[in-house]
């Protein structure tokens, strides 16, 4: 039986007089009688729903909404406001999975803090598309990374070569003109060490929230965060170059660990306190790596080095927009006020930033380093 005779079969069966209400206990019964194929898990959304009813009833457009995969406005509140909880033994005693199937559970509980939400996504996930935005990104660094180093037969501090700071992707003070390069400093690295860190934290954070909230929610984070620090570093720190991701990184990695401290409660990823001061230790010590390098160089260099006001601003981006896109894992952005409040915020920043870069570094007199 396809999905629409289905709903027609409930519809005649059970809401004969088209009230628009479907008794929950009648209905899963009529599911059992006529061995009708409808996913498990979707019949919990069912015994949710009526939970929240003092009739027991569900509204029969939330029933094609909940077999369409859909979930309608009224469901979402419900979640929001934790008045629902499903009566199914939590994912983690779920037996009989496959390789992939146990991944998309264990980011399940990493990434949600409500059951409901965590058997909703588990149940509705498909491995297509793949999160390609985080992998890709990380891929690219590693290859411009991989040449760089061939080319200049260097691996760690490359940005003390004469010839690393020509590259056209890294910003530079004095090319602030060429705008693309507020973007492109992403691909370009210091050395292995910061590479590795960048590359394990996006594969490590990056790709289970692209799996959880999508590709464009998580590659705007991304990019927020990358684009904030290159901007943030051209006002706080004129002379200044940027290279490396961290700026995207630290924008994922603070969204997430607040997310987490927010919904603590509901969080069951494992060993969540000891992970989380780990995090903390790593992303301050790469924080105090690069302020070392950038006011206490090991080597002799012809100019100013790399900035670290980026993992700042990245991490405020985080903060800020990354909780709100967080937030729900299905709800529309433009559907939240907290949204439009941050994109406000946002658009406010770049606005002066662009400006600044345009008046205030002839206004204020600010000695630029020569461009190589």
């Amino acid at each position: 039986m396809d999905r629409s005779s289905l709903l027609q079969l409930i519809q005649e069966q059970l809401d004969p007089e088209n009230t628009g209400f479907i008794g929950a206990d009648t209905f899963t019964g009529l599911v059992h009688r006529h061995e009708l194929p409808l996913d498990p898990a979707k019949l919990d959304m069912l015994v949710a729903l009526a939970q929240s009813n003092e009739r027991g009833q569900v509204c029969y457009q939330e029933l094609v909404d909940l077999i369409s995969s859909k979930r309608s406005s009224s469901f979402k509140r419900a979640i929001a406001n934790g008045q629902r909880a499903l009566p199914r033994d939590g994912l983690l005693d779920e037996p009989g999975l496959g390789v992939y199937k146990r991944f998309v559970r264990y980011v399940a509980y990493e990434i949600l803090p409500r059951e409901v939400d965590r058997h909703w996504y588990f149940y509705r996930h498909r491995s297509c598309p793949p999160p390609v935005f985080m992998a890709s990104v990380t891929l690219a660094q590693i290859i411009v990374f991989l040449c760089y180093g061939a080319r200049l037969n260097k691996w760690v501090l490359q940005t003390y070569h004469p010839e690393y700071m020509k590259s056209p992707l890294v910003y530079h003070p004095g090319h602030r003109a060429r705008a693309w390069r507020f973007l492109t400093y992403m691909f370009m690295h210091v050395g292995l060490e910061q590479l590795g860190f960048n590359a394990l934290l996006q594969l490590m954070i990056g790709v289970p929230l692209e799996m959880v909230h999508g590709l464009l929610r998580i590659s705007l984070l991304y990019l927020a965060g990358v684009l904030a620090g290159s901007l943030t570093v051209s006002i706080t720190d004129m002379r200044a170059p940027v290279v490396g991701g961290s700026g995207g990184v630290y924008a994922l990695c603070s969204a997430h660990l607040a997310n987490v401290v927010m919904n603590w409660a509901g969080m069951r990823c494992p060993y969540k306190l000891l992970r989380m001061v780990l995090a903390l230790v790593c992303m301050s010590s790469e924080v105090g790596r690069a302020v070392w390098l950038r006011f206490s160089p090991p080597l002799p260099a012809s100019g100013p080095q790399p900035s670290f006001v980026a993992h700042l601003a990245g991490a405020v981006v985080g903060v800020s927009m990354g909780l709100t896109i967080l937030r729900s894992y299905e709800e529309r952005l433009q559907d939240q006020c907290g949204w439009w409040v941050v994109l406000l915020a946002y658009g406010t920043f770049l606005l002066f930033a662009i400006f600044w870069n345009i008046f205030a570094y002839d206004l204020l007199g600010a000695h630029i380093p020569p461009p190589p």
